[in-house]
């Protein structure tokens, strides 16, 4: 029962799930068709709707186009107003306003620019020539304001003006004469170091101008007519203040036929110009240079160049000449001070004359440079030969110091006022060897060459004493001024005290040779007795008077010829003339004495004695101290 009654509820819910299920789908059946009725409405609706929505776009796009139809016709009226402006500006020209005149052409390029885009307007052929033209004329007014604002500043460099920017110590004196003359440079040892004041080439509130001038000329793709103008105009006002200054165009030729005064004189002056012209000149022409045509290296570079090469092949030129003219032993010192100042000159040179545009005049001053080294060097070798083979007949004839002798000892003194100079020499332009032991060597060798001359002029001397008294004189010359120099210590003391022993060599031939004859004269050797023996011991008594008398006549004679003789000779250190008297009456004196003693009380006892016995001991010691002061023949005694 149970069971039959839970199976009527089951059957009871299957119907009415059924009765709903057809109620859903009757719903669903009259939502669709009531949905499909509002498709075809909206449809309808769309379709009527399309031509309205056509209109509102062609509306809208209408609106568009003549938006930008009117924003371009304002552009172009810009355009057309900045072209009118610009043609205002460059008509009225560059002079009175130049930034005005700049922003004119800026303008121009700009019009020219936007025309050159758009050549869909009509006229835009016609607009682009006028416009180009203007570019052109006002191009054309820039140049000429460039050329003529250039001109108007560049003015010749008054020489007073340049020295002004030197150092005190270069400054020139009262007198006109410059402190860096020949032989002068080297002893200027501050003048690298010392502060140099650039002169104004050009005024500065002008340099920014054109600058300005010279970019637009740049930028308009004239560069070759930038570099003419400033070359022309530059170019002139170097030449023309290193005219002013002095400087002058000089050929081998003309320096050959110079007397060696005038030649050294511009030597000297030409030192000072190149110091002058390369620290204040062409550094000052390189500062307005740089600043002319900031941002633009190479042209800089390359208008520098061109503008001052011109000034240094005339400075060179006049150096390259002395270089190569003929060597003669009194240019070396002017040709070491011109190597010594292009040594000094070597960093500005590099710093100033940079870049591959002034590569040539860079090797130009290396080249005179080495030149002048070379031929300071073969000065030197040509020295010491002139000076083994100098043949002058020059006479000397007291004995005293040879003019080639003191010309040599003054030439080797100068030369170690060079030392440092001589030293970079050797060092750059050497063999390779230690530069010290190379000076070292020169100067031996000159010495020696002096002394091998000296030797062959003391053959000249009839008399030996007078040969020895003229090589002791020499070589002692020699001595004394080696040690009181810095030729000592490169030289060395035994060089000096070699030197010093031949020096006495001679004092003692000298003085055997002139005086041994009269010793034997005041010697008893020789005196016989009446019997024909010689004298013996103190015993005098069997000595001839006559004999005697003779002896001391002889004495008598030969003392007054050598007093006579040598009285004109000269010994001119005092310290050497009275070792030397010493020498001689320490031998004469008491030989003299002695013989006096010993025989004059013969003499005396007879007749006439004073005839024979002339001088006493202390005579002939007073007239030793009148030998070798170089006194005429006539000059009496004292």
């Amino acid at each position: 029962m149970a069971v039959d009654s839970g199976m009527d509820l089951l059957s009871e819910r299957a119907v009415l799930m059924r009765e709903s299920l057809q109620k859903s789908q009757t719903i669903t059946d009259n939502v669709v068709s009531i949905l499909g009725s509002f498709d075809s409405r909206l449809s309808a609706l769309e379709s009527a709707m399309r031509p309205t929505q056509i209109r509102t776009h062609a509306i809208r796009k209408a609106h568009e186009n003549i938006d930008k139809t009117l924003k371009s016709a304002e552009v172009i009226l810009s355009q057309f107003d900045l072209l009118r402006q610009a043609e205002t500006k460059v008509l009225k020209g560059p002079h009175e306003d130049l930034e005005s005149y700049l922003e004119a052409i800026a303008q121009l390029r700009k019009v020219i620019r936007y025309f050159s885009s758009n050549k869909g307007f009509k006229n835009s052929d016609g607009v682009l020539n006028h416009a180009n033209s203007l570019l052109a004329k006002a191009q054309s007014k820039l140049e000429e304001e460039f050329k003529q604002l250039l001109v108007s500043y560049s003015k010749a460099v008054e020489p007073d003006r340049l020295f002004d920017g030197l150092p005190n110590s270069l400054r020139p004196s009262a007198d006109g004469e410059g402190n860096g003359k020949a032989h002068g440079g080297h002893h200027n040892d501050d003048s690298e170091t010392a502060a140099y004041t650039l002169p104004v080439l050009i005024p500065s509130r002008v340099l920014p101008l054109l600058h300005d001038l010279a970019q637009q000329m740049v930028q308009a793709g004239h560069q070759q007519l930038l570099l003419q103008i400033y070359r022309e105009t530059r170019t002139f006002v170097l030449e023309e203040s290193l005219r002013k200054l002095g400087v002058e165009k000089l050929s081998k030729e003309d320096v050959q036929r110079m007397q060696w005064e005038v030649l050294e004189a511009k030597i000297g002056n030409w030192i000072h110009f190149m110091r002058i012209a390369v620290k204040l000149l062409f550094a000052g022409e390189r500062q307005v240079c740089d600043q002319i045509f900031r941002g633009f290296d190479s042209l800089s570079d390359q208008c520098f160049a061109e503008v001052t090469v011109s000034s240094v092949s005339m400075l060179l030129s006049f150096g390259d000449a002395i270089a190569r003219s003929k060597r003669s032993p009194e240019k070396l010192f002017v040709l070491l001070d011109m190597y010594e100042i292009m040594r000094e000159l070597h960093t500005e040179i590099e710093t100033i004359f940079k870049g591959k545009a002034c590569l040539e005049i860079r090797n130009s001053a290396t080249g005179l440079t080495k030149r002048l080294a070379q031929t300071a060097q073969e000065t030197f070798g040509d020295f010491e030969e002139a000076v083994e083979k100098d043949a002058t007949k020059t006479a000397v004839l007291d004995g005293t110091v040879h003019p080639l002798t003191s010309y040599v000892i003054n030439y080797v003194k100068f030369l170690f006022d060079y030392q440092a100079t001589l030293k970079q020499l050797f060092s750059e332009f050497g063999n390779g060897d230690d530069s010290n032991s190379q000076l070292a060597s020169v100067t031996m060798r000159i010495m020696q060459a002096l002394q091998n001359n000296l030797e062959g002029k003391s053959k000249q001397y009839k008399d030996q004493a007078l040969t020895h008294l003229f090589l002791m004189n020499n070589i002692h010359y020699m001595v004394r001024s080696v040690r009181r120099s810095e030729a000592k210590d490169l030289l060395g003391d035994d060089w000096v005290q070699r030197h010093r022993r031949v020096v006495q060599q001679h004092a003692n031939l000298y003085k055997r040779t002139a005086w041994t004859k009269i010793l034997q004269t005041s010697s008893a050797q020789g005196l016989t007795s009446s019997g024909g023996g010689s004298v013996e011991g103190g015993n005098s008594s069997g000595v001839s008077r006559g004999l005697l008398k003779e002896r001391f006549k002889m004495f008598n004679m030969q003392f007054d010829e050598l007093h006579q003789r040598q009285s004109q000779w000269t010994v001119p250190d005092t310290e050497l003339r009275e070792s030397l008297r010493l020498a001689v009456a320490e031998v004469l004196l008491p030989a003299y004495r002695s013989f006096l003693k010993r025989f004059g009380p013969l003499v005396e006892s007879g007749k006439n004695s004073q005839r024979y016995i002339k001088y006493t001991a202390e005579d002939l010691e007073r007239l030793l101290g009148e030998l070798f002061e170089g006194k005429s023949m006539n000059e009496p005694r004292r």
